[in-house]
Protein backbone atom coordinates (compact mmCIF):
# COMPACT_ATOMS: atom_id res chain seq x y z
CA UNK A 1 0.00 0.00 0.00
CA UNK A 2 3.00 2.78 0.83
CA UNK A 3 4.29 2.14 -2.57
CA UNK A 4 1.13 2.09 -4.66
CA UNK A 5 0.67 5.40 -2.64
CA UNK A 6 3.95 6.39 -3.32
CA UNK A 7 3.91 5.45 -6.81
CA UNK A 8 0.48 7.66 -6.96
CA UNK A 9 2.13 10.86 -5.70
CA UNK A 10 5.30 10.44 -8.19
CA UNK A 11 2.55 10.63 -10.38
CA UNK A 12 0.88 13.34 -9.69
CA UNK A 13 4.12 15.37 -9.60
CA UNK A 14 5.10 14.35 -13.35
CA UNK A 15 1.76 15.05 -14.26
CA UNK A 16 1.83 18.47 -12.62
CA UNK A 17 5.39 19.16 -14.38
CA UNK A 18 3.47 18.56 -17.77
CA UNK A 19 0.97 20.19 -17.89
CA UNK A 20 2.67 23.29 -15.41
CA UNK A 21 4.54 23.35 -18.55
CA UNK A 22 1.73 22.75 -21.46
CA UNK A 23 0.39 26.42 -19.32
CA UNK A 24 3.07 27.96 -19.21
CA UNK A 25 4.17 27.76 -22.60
CA UNK A 26 0.59 28.82 -24.60
CA UNK A 27 -0.05 24.68 -25.21
CA UNK A 28 -3.43 24.78 -23.39
CA UNK A 29 -5.06 28.97 -23.41
CA UNK A 30 -6.46 30.72 -20.63
CA UNK A 31 -10.14 29.14 -20.77
CA UNK A 32 -9.45 25.20 -21.92
CA UNK A 33 -11.00 22.80 -20.06
CA UNK A 34 -8.65 20.61 -18.24
CA UNK A 35 -10.89 17.59 -18.33
CA UNK A 36 -9.14 14.66 -16.19
CA UNK A 37 -10.31 11.45 -18.48
CA UNK A 38 -8.42 12.53 -21.67
CA UNK A 39 -5.23 14.36 -19.66
CA UNK A 40 -5.31 10.58 -18.00
CA UNK A 41 -5.52 8.71 -21.50
CA UNK A 42 -2.97 11.14 -22.95
CA UNK A 43 -0.12 10.62 -19.94
CA UNK A 44 -1.19 7.40 -19.57
CA UNK A 45 -1.98 7.39 -16.28
CA UNK A 46 -5.17 6.62 -14.08
CA UNK A 47 -7.63 9.70 -13.63
CA UNK A 48 -6.35 10.27 -9.33
CA UNK A 49 -2.94 11.55 -10.33
CA UNK A 50 -4.85 13.99 -12.90
CA UNK A 51 -6.69 14.82 -9.90
CA UNK A 52 -4.11 15.83 -7.53
CA UNK A 53 -1.96 17.72 -9.97
CA UNK A 54 -4.74 19.75 -11.21
CA UNK A 55 -5.39 20.99 -7.20
CA UNK A 56 -1.75 21.48 -7.11
CA UNK A 57 -1.96 24.09 -9.78
CA UNK A 58 -5.54 25.66 -8.31
CA UNK A 59 -2.68 26.25 -5.44
CA UNK A 60 -0.06 27.52 -7.88
CA UNK A 61 -2.93 30.13 -9.18
CA UNK A 62 -3.08 29.05 -12.60
CA UNK A 63 -6.02 26.85 -12.88
CA UNK A 64 -9.65 27.45 -11.45
CA UNK A 65 -11.47 24.82 -9.91
CA UNK A 66 -15.41 24.54 -11.13
CA UNK A 67 -17.54 22.90 -8.88
CA UNK A 68 -19.63 19.81 -10.78
CA UNK A 69 -17.61 20.87 -14.47
CA UNK A 70 -13.94 20.69 -15.99
CA UNK A 71 -11.29 22.70 -14.55
CA UNK A 72 -9.87 25.61 -16.49
CA UNK A 73 -6.90 27.08 -17.31
CA UNK A 74 -6.73 31.17 -15.32
CA UNK A 75 -8.24 33.86 -17.86
CA UNK A 76 -5.71 37.02 -16.01
CA UNK A 77 -7.06 40.12 -16.51
CA UNK A 78 -5.26 43.78 -16.98
CA UNK A 79 -5.31 44.26 -13.47
CA UNK A 80 -3.69 40.83 -12.73
CA UNK A 81 -0.80 41.72 -14.43
CA UNK A 82 -0.47 45.27 -13.02
CA UNK A 83 -0.77 44.13 -9.54
CA UNK A 84 1.78 40.94 -10.24
CA UNK A 85 4.46 43.42 -12.65
CA UNK A 86 4.00 45.69 -8.85
CA UNK A 87 5.28 43.13 -7.04
CA UNK A 88 7.52 41.53 -9.20
CA UNK A 89 9.21 44.74 -9.41
CA UNK A 90 10.29 44.72 -6.03
CA UNK A 91 11.56 41.23 -5.39
CA UNK A 92 13.06 40.77 -8.34
CA UNK A 93 14.91 43.43 -8.70
CA UNK A 94 16.20 42.91 -4.79
CA UNK A 95 17.05 39.13 -5.74
CA UNK A 96 19.08 40.21 -8.76
CA UNK A 97 20.94 42.79 -6.40
CA UNK A 98 21.40 40.16 -3.59
CA UNK A 99 22.90 37.84 -6.22
CA UNK A 100 25.26 40.23 -7.58
CA UNK A 101 26.48 40.70 -3.54
CA UNK A 102 26.32 37.09 -3.35
CA UNK A 103 27.23 34.73 -5.83
CA UNK A 104 30.00 32.35 -6.25
CA UNK A 105 32.10 30.85 -9.06
CA UNK A 106 29.91 27.86 -9.47
CA UNK A 107 26.30 30.01 -9.15
CA UNK A 108 27.83 32.40 -12.00
CA UNK A 109 28.58 29.59 -14.26
CA UNK A 110 24.78 28.59 -13.46
CA UNK A 111 23.51 31.29 -14.75
CA UNK A 112 25.78 31.74 -17.89
CA UNK A 113 24.50 28.30 -18.85
CA UNK A 114 20.90 29.03 -18.92
CA UNK A 115 21.43 32.30 -20.56
CA UNK A 116 24.21 30.44 -23.48
CA UNK A 117 21.04 28.19 -23.74
CA UNK A 118 18.43 30.94 -24.28
CA UNK A 119 20.59 32.79 -26.73
CA UNK A 120 20.99 29.79 -28.97
CA UNK A 121 17.22 28.60 -28.63
CA UNK A 122 16.74 32.55 -29.62
CA UNK A 123 18.61 32.72 -32.92
CA UNK A 124 17.14 29.01 -33.49
CA UNK A 125 13.87 30.31 -33.69
CA UNK A 126 13.42 27.55 -30.72
CA UNK A 127 10.28 30.05 -28.89
CA UNK A 128 10.03 27.27 -26.21
CA UNK A 129 13.18 26.48 -25.05
CA UNK A 130 14.25 30.39 -25.08
CA UNK A 131 11.38 31.00 -22.91
CA UNK A 132 12.32 28.12 -20.17
CA UNK A 133 15.51 28.91 -20.21
CA UNK A 134 14.39 32.44 -19.73
CA UNK A 135 12.84 30.90 -16.87
CA UNK A 136 15.40 29.13 -15.10
CA UNK A 137 17.84 32.35 -15.79
CA UNK A 138 15.48 34.22 -12.83
CA UNK A 139 15.22 31.33 -10.84
CA UNK A 140 18.91 30.45 -10.62
CA UNK A 141 19.17 34.48 -9.12
CA UNK A 142 16.36 33.74 -6.37
CA UNK A 143 18.95 30.86 -5.70
CA UNK A 144 21.84 32.78 -5.76
CA UNK A 145 20.22 35.52 -3.72
CA UNK A 146 20.57 33.48 -0.51
CA UNK A 147 17.57 34.67 1.43
CA UNK A 148 15.34 31.99 2.77
CA UNK A 149 12.80 34.40 3.23
CA UNK A 150 12.46 35.79 -0.34
CA UNK A 151 12.50 32.47 -1.67
CA UNK A 152 9.56 31.85 0.31
CA UNK A 153 7.83 35.15 -0.46
CA UNK A 154 8.72 33.92 -4.64
CA UNK A 155 8.02 30.49 -4.03
CA UNK A 156 4.47 31.52 -3.51
CA UNK A 157 3.62 32.82 -6.76
CA UNK A 158 6.38 31.66 -9.01
CA UNK A 159 4.33 29.33 -11.50
CA UNK A 160 1.71 32.56 -11.94
CA UNK A 161 5.18 34.84 -12.49
CA UNK A 162 6.43 32.60 -15.20
CA UNK A 163 2.50 32.48 -17.19
CA UNK A 164 2.37 35.77 -17.09
CA UNK A 165 5.86 37.29 -17.97
CA UNK A 166 7.25 34.30 -19.49
CA UNK A 167 5.98 34.11 -23.21
CA UNK A 168 7.91 37.69 -24.47
CA UNK A 169 7.59 38.43 -28.15
CA UNK A 170 11.21 39.06 -28.89
CA UNK A 171 13.50 36.56 -27.99
CA UNK A 172 16.56 37.82 -29.26
CA UNK A 173 15.86 40.73 -27.29
CA UNK A 174 15.10 39.06 -24.15
CA UNK A 175 18.40 37.09 -23.98
CA UNK A 176 20.07 40.42 -24.66
CA UNK A 177 18.59 41.94 -22.06
CA UNK A 178 19.99 38.83 -19.69
CA UNK A 179 23.44 39.33 -21.34
CA UNK A 180 23.54 42.80 -19.81
CA UNK A 181 21.84 41.45 -16.45
CA UNK A 182 24.73 38.81 -16.39
CA UNK A 183 27.46 41.19 -16.67
CA UNK A 184 26.26 43.32 -14.12
CA UNK A 185 25.97 40.19 -11.58
CA UNK A 186 29.31 38.84 -12.79
CA UNK A 187 30.90 42.53 -11.78
CA UNK A 188 28.81 43.16 -8.62
CA UNK A 189 27.22 46.22 -10.34
CA UNK A 190 24.24 46.57 -7.62
CA UNK A 191 23.93 50.35 -8.56
CA UNK A 192 23.20 49.48 -12.41
CA UNK A 193 21.05 46.47 -11.75
CA UNK A 194 19.03 48.75 -9.72
CA UNK A 195 18.33 50.68 -13.15
CA UNK A 196 18.34 47.90 -15.84
CA UNK A 197 16.33 45.30 -14.05
CA UNK A 198 12.73 47.58 -13.13
CA UNK A 199 13.69 48.20 -17.00
CA UNK A 200 13.91 44.65 -18.06
CA UNK A 201 10.64 43.63 -15.74
CA UNK A 202 9.00 46.21 -17.60
CA UNK A 203 9.66 44.39 -21.26
CA UNK A 204 7.75 41.28 -19.66
CA UNK A 205 5.01 43.24 -18.45
CA UNK A 206 4.28 45.23 -21.77
CA UNK A 207 4.54 41.52 -23.62
CA UNK A 208 1.60 40.52 -21.53
CA UNK A 209 -0.14 43.28 -21.61
CA UNK A 210 -0.02 42.53 -25.91
CA UNK A 211 -1.23 38.44 -25.25
CA UNK A 212 -4.24 39.99 -23.18
CA UNK A 213 -5.24 42.38 -25.60
CA UNK A 214 -4.81 40.06 -28.05
CA UNK A 215 -7.08 37.77 -26.75
CA UNK A 216 -3.77 35.78 -25.03
CA UNK A 217 -2.94 34.84 -28.64
CA UNK A 218 0.72 33.31 -28.60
Amino acid sequence: MGDAGAAGELESVRVASVLREDIILGRRPPGSRLVEREIAAELNVSRLPVREAIRTLVAEGIVVARPRTWAVVREFTERDIHDFGEVRASVETLIFMLAAERHDDEGLALMRDAFERELAAARAGDAETARLAAGHFHEIAAQLAGNAMLAELIGVFVTRLRWLFGQHDDLLAMAEEHRTILQAIATRDVDTLARIVPEHLASGQQAAQRRLAGDYAI
